[in-house]
């Protein structure tokens, strides 16, 4: 009985402070989240547009690999600009 006593001191000492670091660390995640309101909305916005642009160019290469003639035409060019 003594033994698990003698091991039990430590582990007690280790879980009391872990427990306030954990607590330490929700409290600055608690204060962070009513910090920032307002600029995670400015980033979702930002956010928004890029995802805009980069589905509209998505879209372009599409149908540029999509479209035989544009890239016969693109080739054609390409070469001509190879040409010079």
């Amino acid at each position: 009985m003594e033994g698990i006593i003698a091991l039990l001191i430590p582990f007690g000492a280790f879980a009391v402070a872990g427990f306030a670091i954990w607590t330490g660390h929700q409290r600055k995640l608690i204060k962070m989240r009513g910090e920032f309101p307002a600029s995670h909305d400015a980033d979702s916005e930002r956010m928004r547009e890029e995802l805009k642009y980069l589905k509209d160019r998505v879209a372009v290469l599409e149908q540029i690999t999509t479209d035989g003639h544009s890239t016969r035409q693109l080739e054609s060019e390409i070469e001509q600009l190879r040409d010079r």
